[in-house]
């Protein structure tokens, strides 16, 4: 999911401009690239990085989005579930400190990557909030590992390609790799100091692309199998989830539970955070013995 480059909003997309990406810049927790929360982690003989923090009630699996997401998106997120909860925020392969691997991406792979980071930290249930191709990501989570999650959060997450809004999926089919750098060149610059093989950066970019054109991210019959409680959460003018195709996924869930934010478009965290935060909080509490 990338950002069309015709529609300069800072909460429409999981490819955050630089402005978007330095929402939490201000706070002293360099999140992403923290020393002192920072793990490696090798699954398949690739390393995968991931932070942890907090501690105490059941804990909680962050999954961020895509290309431009990064654990960083995650802020003030992590701030207020590490008060009384273990905090495990993943980065996906390629992104930030993560290495790519040699694999095709997939959301099975991602997932695959993220059950064993999981296993690896916790034996126990855990929480899993995952956002747009983390959202993905975690609705195949929960779908091959029933015994894994106790509560699902998905923010932004679509089911495949056709659910985005024709001009945006118009603008994706044009794009190439390297606009990413043309358009975002302080973010990539930054991007590049973090990955362990910065020449491999539009091979990476490329490898995104692939796997966002789909056509099919995960199945109704797969959502259909998530049996434990799910919160969906989407903007009402979130470009990448047409609100009847949010609303559609809504009603395949067993146990599910939706949010539609005012006002907002993809990055629901960065337009209305506290608002956004307050209900997930509400959602994970509500069951929580």
């Amino acid at each position: 999911m990338r950002k069309p480059s015709t529609m300069m909003l800072c909460l429409c997309t999981v490819i955050l401009p630089s402005s978007c990406v330095q929402t939490h810049s201000q706070t002293a927790v360099p999140y992403g690239a923290n020393p002192t929360a920072g793990h490696y982690l090798r699954v398949e003989g690739v390393n995968i990085y991931y932070e942890t923090y907090g501690s105490g009630g059941t804990p909680i699996v962050l999954l961020h989005g895509g290309l431009y997401g990064y654990i960083e998106e995650f802020g003030g997120l992590i701030g207020e579930l590490s008060k009384d909860r273990r905090v495990i925020a993943i980065a996906t392969r390629g992104h930030g400190k993560s290495e790519i691997g040699e694999k095709p991406f997939s959301y099975a792979l991602s997932a695959s990557d993220a059950f064993a980071v999981i296993r690896h930290e916790t034996s126990k249930k855990v929480d899993v909030l995952g956002f747009s191709d983390g959202a993905i990501t975690s609705y195949t989570l929960a779908s091959g590992h029933p015994e894994l999650i106790r509560r699902l959060v998905a923010i932004g997450g679509p089911r495949k390609f056709a659910d985005w809004t024709p001009s945006v999926q118009a603008e994706f089919k044009n794009a190439k790799p390297s606009d990413v750098e043309r358009d975002s060149p302080q973010f990539v610059s930054a991007r590049k100091k973090l990955m362990p093989q910065p020449d491999r950066w539009l091979e990476f970019v490329n490898r995104v692309n692939t796997m966002e054109l789909g056509p099919v991210y995960v199945t109704d019959a797969q959502i259909q199998s998530i049996k434990v409680p799910a919160l969906i959460v989407a903007g009402d003018h979130d470009p990448y989830n047409q609100t009847a195709k949010v609303v559609e996924l809504f009603h395949l869930l067993p146990q599910g539970e939706l949010a539609i934010i005012p006002g907002c478009g993809h990055v629901v965290l960065d337009c209305k955070e506290k608002f956004t935060i307050t209900a997930v909080e509400a959602f994970l509490n509500a069951q929580q013995k």
